[in-house]
């Protein structure tokens, strides 16, 4: 009996690390698709950006609503509800017959998206949180299926694209989520809601103020971050979030209670977390473009290049990074992996204009690789291990919205920077080179301010010496 229950858990983590590599893979899989729902669709250049920023938007400004519904009404229901979404707007993109039914499909893509991705963590947890040696493998796991989905988007897209259609990046969607919604209530815990009521009015201003400043965020490169829209977006979200922070204080029910963050560890690896997002997320972008700008790989190409990454990504978090946790504690191994990260990104801004994979890309990706391993998972055990079950599924939606936001902020960021240092020049192939390896370096300066953040923000508390770990850091992740 023992060892069936054991081995219905696994499927489950199986059921949830699916949602995780669908969920990050919906981010990368349009890209070699682009040109083609340009010719078909009648998008203008400027115009076509809006197929990725409407799923991002909102993936990012409704995920703290969807760790709260988890909350309310049960992680498996609101997960299943999520898939529903996201399974209607992946067929409802593929038949989209003018752009403006396309962008409004992706939006409710990330509407499911923002539903999936808190309670996949909030059911994981309940799933594994008794056993600490389990929690770190299943953390691990479904750590591992984020770089996979996003890796195994670009190769798929260009499959896809190439040999059948660009509708079909998004249909491929329809039959996973459909055999998710099957296996769900056979698998997954069929968890209580707590009870309490929603805060609509904190939910419709969060949202607008992460909506609103994701938006100025990934338009600032074409507009400018001085223009007018771009200031006063970002004015009108700060006055939201501010207004958003005053209702969650007198508020008798708030969807996120700022007691929370005295939550051990939860406020500083949130932080965290939004700058390894930050860091990783242009890396792999600038890294796409300078395989295929500069070096000349098809999409099919530039996705097989970047699978020696995704698989050293994979064999870490699964078999090394959970024995780090356990023997060092969370914090040693996140400021480990951070570094590790910035020497990574250092190695890629020596990109070359006449470069090759083996010389300019395969070193500096694979410490990269290395480092994102070791820091993901510690950061993500960071954010919840000390949070308490009934607010799980807020913790969630906390964490992967600061991921999610860092990684829009970074990129935004980093693609002005990679702009005003030549990345617009098309036909200059060392102007290009100059400014993504200008991007390689403001990533790398933002993972090394999260090393000395990670040291700092999860400081370890004294038992009797200055270095020792306390027993909430190190008790979770626990292996042999």
């Amino acid at each position: 009996m023992q060892a069936q229950q054991l081995r219905t858990r696994w499927w489950a983590l199986g059921v949830i690390a699916t949602a995780q590599f669908m969920v990050i893979m919906d981010t990368s899989i349009i890209g070699v698709a682009l040109p083609d729902m340009q010719r078909s669709l009648g998008f203008e250049p400027s115009e076509l950006s809006w197929v990725f920023n409407a799923y991002v938007i909102a993936f990012a400004g409704l995920l703290l609503l969807g760790g709260k519904l988890s909350d309310l009404f049960g992680a498996r229901r609101v997960f299943l509800a999520g898939f529903g979404v996201l399974t209607v707007a992946s067929l409802a993109a593929g038949l989209a017959d003018t752009k403006q039914f396309e962008i409004a499909a992706r939006a409710g893509q990330g509407v499911g998206a923002a539903l999936i991705a808190p309670t996949a963590l909030s059911l994981l947890m309940t799933l594994f949180a008794a056993n600490p040696r389990e929690l770190t493998k299943a953390l691990a796991i479904y750590g591992a299926a984020a770089p996979a989905g996003g890796t195994a988007g670009v190769f798929l897209g260009g499959v896809l694209t190439e040999w059948l259609d660009w509708p079909w990046v998004f249909y491929v969607n329809v039959p996973v989520g459909i055999a998710v919604m099957l296996a769900t209530p056979r698998l997954l815990p069929d968890g209580r809601g707590e009870r309490g009521r929603l805060d609509v009015a904190g939910a419709l201003t969060v949202t607008a103020a992460l909506s609103l400043a994701v938006f100025a965020i990934v338009r600032a490169p074409e507009d400018g971050w001085g223009s007018p829209q771009t200031v006063w977006s970002l004015v009108g979200s700060v006055a939201l979030l501010g207004a958003f922070l005053g209702l969650q204080r007198t508020g008798r029910d708030p969807l996120l209670p700022l007691g929370i963050f005295r939550t051990p560890h939860l406020a500083g690896a949130n932080v965290v977390m939004a700058l390894l997002g930050a860091a990783w997320i242009p890396m792999w972008f600038f890294l796409n473009l300078y395989l295929q700008q500069v070096l000349g790989y098809g999409p099919f190409t530039a996705g097989s290049a970047l699978l020696p990454m995704t698989v050293l990504m994979m064999v870490f978090m699964v078999g090394v990074t959970g024995r780090l946790v356990g023997r060092y504690g969370f914090r040693a191994v996140l400021a480990s992996g951070m570094a590790t990260l910035t020497v990574g990104l250092g190695i890629l801004a020596l990109v070359r204009p006449d470069g090759a994979f083996l010389s300019d890309v395969l070193a500096g990706s694979l410490v990269a690789a290395l480092g994102m391993s070791l820091a993901y998972i510690p950061a993500m055990l960071a954010a919840m291990a000390n949070a308490r079950p009934e607010q799980a599924g807020l913790a969630s939606g906390i964490v992967n919205t600061s991921y999610q936001v860092g990684s829009a902020l970074g990129l935004g960021v980093m693609t002005a920077v990679a702009t005003s240092n030549g990345a617009d020049q098309l036909t200059d192939v060392a102007a290009l080179t100059d400014g993504f390896s200008s991007a390689f370096v403001g990533a790398g300066a933002v993972a090394l301010a999260a090393t000395g953040l990670a040291l700092v923000l999860l400081r370890a508390r004294t038992t009797g010496d200055a270095t020792s770990t306390t027993p909430d850091e190190r008790a979770p992740v626990a292996v042999d």
